[in-house]
């Protein structure tokens, strides 16, 4: 299977070389020349496999340049007991009458983006043996909150390997920016930025599209790369656990093969939907796709009228890893939805001028076939938590509320009871603050005490990971503009 860039279909690359870039060299992002397809007995062959298994099974499908031994091996280390400790991996957990919860948030640093960053150092590596290539990676990260630590966690002491991680200065919650300024390894580097996240987003991706910086950073012996979701090798090992949610309905007996399930994700930058969207693609029975967004509402507002605009106020939520107004993994559906890379450009190009697009009558149909946009503001977020909670028992954080919030909304307006899997995007541990206050209670001043205020709310134990924070002493103080990133990479690189 080759992989081409969206904004040049003629350039066709294998997974491992994609992996790699992250970005491809015009600024598009790839994607698989194809979309494979599953039948009924791969799917009912997956559902009597462990999460591991059936993550190998379906990487294999898109990733062909790897060997299902190595694909096999790489899984059953990614997910393995010590890093995912809880039972099944990706739990699914029923909350409604038609609702279920698909708990993302067991892994190191309690956030779903873990599935994919415990397993891209494997494949990344793997991607430069099978090239040839014996240079060190440096490894560029912007995040909202999650991706920062996931990906240092996953990187962190990994040979031939630099990271550095780009944060919005104030943009996330404490316990996501302790996680960050405390990570430990001799490889990693994190750094604030002044702005939110779409000024370190547009930062990381000015460097990536400088071809004269990457010839200085040549003569440091390092190559660029990205562990955001533009790099391909971020976002496949997501899909697989769509097909994971829906092995778990089927064995359960929730729904029969062939059965549809709708999927509900609480999304900022597109990126863990669209691996919905390739699961449903495939041949995984998935009817809509229910796109959460929070008050910076920018995919709503697409969705309902094909118009996307990023000129509007940034507002700072209490689901932080959704202040976006840039969705940079929109760009692969938009490919899709056009059929081809001239159209895309002129909408890219659009979006870089003007601020904003607009797609044409027939895309936005084929987009409204298959996606329903909503969302929730602040007040809605704390509703819906407490909702959840007196209702089933269940507690969430602020940005899996989003997407309870919005299935909800969807369900009374369509009236469609088809069982949905909602995304558990992170733990409420993350969130005390939010959380608490959603319920009623007055909060702790101190994090730490928070924890145990969610821990007897929740009836869990505070994750170990999250409590060792307290005795960490933070590393990583510095605050810049966005003009100075490429200075930091620079003296990251140096030494």
């Amino acid at each position: 299977m080759k992989y081409i860039s969206t904004r040049n279909a003629s350039l066709k690359v294998s997974a491992s070389q994609a992996i790699i870039s992250g970005l491809a060299p015009d600024g598009g992002l790839f994607l698989p020349e194809s979309i494979p397809t599953v039948t009924p007995q791969f799917i009912e062959q997956l559902a009597d496999m462990d999460y591991a298994a059936r993550a190998a099974a379906v990487l294999g499908l898109f990733l062909d340049d790897f060997s299902a031994q190595e694909l096999s091996d790489f899984t059953a280390a990614a997910y393995s007991a010590a890093k995912f400790p809880v039972a099944g991996t990706a739990p699914v957990v029923k909350v409604g009458d038609s609702a279920y919860i698909l708990e993302l948030f067991h892994g190191p640093t309690c956030a779903f983006k873990d599935f994919a960053l415990q397993m891209l150092p494997y494949l990344l590596t793997a991607s430069l043996r099978k090239n040839g290539v014996d240079k060190t990676v440096m490894i560029l990260v912007a995040t909202s909150g999650d991706t920062g630590k996931a990906a240092l966690e996953g990187f962190a002491g990994v040979p031939g390997t630099k990271i550095c991680v780009f944060y919005p200065h104030g943009g996330t919650s404490n316990i996501q920016r302790l996680q960050m300024t405390t990570q430990s390894g001799d490889n990693v580097m994190v750094a604030a930025v002044e702005g939110n996240f779409d000024d370190a987003q547009n930062g990381v991706k000015a460097i990536f599209t400088d071809s004269a910086y990457a010839q200085e950073l040549a003569m440091h012996n390092c190559i660029l790369s990205s562990a955001n979701s533009i790099n391909w090798g971020r976002l496949v090992p997501q899909i697989a656990y769509y097909f994971s949610a829906y092995c778990d309905l089927l064995r359960s007996g929730v729904v029969k093969m062939g059965d549809k399930i709708n999927v509900t994700v609480p999304t900022g930058n597109f990126g863990n939907i669209l691996a919905a969207y390739y699961a449903r693609a495939c041949g995984l029975p998935i009817g809509r796709l229910i796109c959460a967004s929070n008050r910076n509402r920018v995919l709503t507002d697409f969705i309902r009228s094909g118009v996307y605009d990023k000129n509007r106020p940034f507002y700072l939520t209490s689901s932080p890893s959704m202040d976006i107004l840039i969705s940079s993994n929109l760009e692969r559906l938009l490919y899709l939805l056009c059929g081809g890379d001239v159209e895309l450009r002129q909408l890219m190009s659009a979006l870089q001028t003007e601020g904003k697009y607009q797609i044409s009558g027939q895309m936005l149909e084929n987009l409204q076939a298959v996606f329903y946009g909503g969302c929730a503001d602040e007040a809605a977020t704390a509703a819906s938590i407490q909702s959840l909670y007196a209702k089933s028992g269940y507690l969430c954080d602020p940005h899996t509320a989003v997407g309870v919030h919005v299935y909800q909304e969807y369900l009374a307006a369509s009236k469609d009871s088809t069982p949905t899997v909602i995304d558990a995007t992170a733990s409420p541990f993350k969130f005390c603050g939010s959380v608490l206050s959603a319920l009623g209670q007055t909060a702790a001043t101190d994090d730490f005490a928070m924890f145990e205020q969610i821990a007897q709310a929740s009836g869990q134990a505070v994750p170990s990971q999250l409590a060792e924070l307290k005795h960490k002493a933070e590393r990583f103080t510095q605050v810049v503009q966005p003009t100075e990133m490429k200075a930091v990479v620079s003296a990251f690189a140096a030494r």
